[in-house]
């Protein structure tokens, strides 16, 4: 079976980039924009990882995170959180919300 990856993240060429690399891997992607587009698609699908942006428009990261973490079907999903947010405090934020892990903007595909 294949893994399921959902990107969210509102900067077009981060999602075209994320997107081919993790198709090269074999992987099923979803897309979503903004918040509220993840939590539409997370309704009828369950990834096994959510890379997910913080500033977006409409509903942020953190608040999309906070979601995830209170839908039972969802705890299972490892939740990277890719953002140009990069200052102590909001790394510390993103994984006291239940973020597995906290890569900063620019990155590497490779890692």
């Amino acid at each position: 079976m294949k893994k399921k990856i959902l990107i969210v993240d509102d900067e077009p060429n981060i999602v075209m980039s994320l997107e081919y690399a993790f198709k090269k891997q074999d992987f099923e992607v979803f897309i979503a924009r903004d918040g509220s587009e993840a939590l539409e698609i997370l309704k009828h699908h369950i990834p096994n990882v959510i890379l997910l942006d913080v500033m977006m428009p409409n509903v942020d990261g953190y608040q999309t995170l906070t979601h995830i973490k209170n839908t039972d079907s969802l705890k299972e999903t490892k939740v990277v959180f890719l953002t140009a947010k990069n200052k102590a405090s909001d790394i510390e934020k993103g994984l006291k919300l239940g973020a597995d892990k906290y890569l900063t903007k620019p990155f590497s595909i490779k890692k």
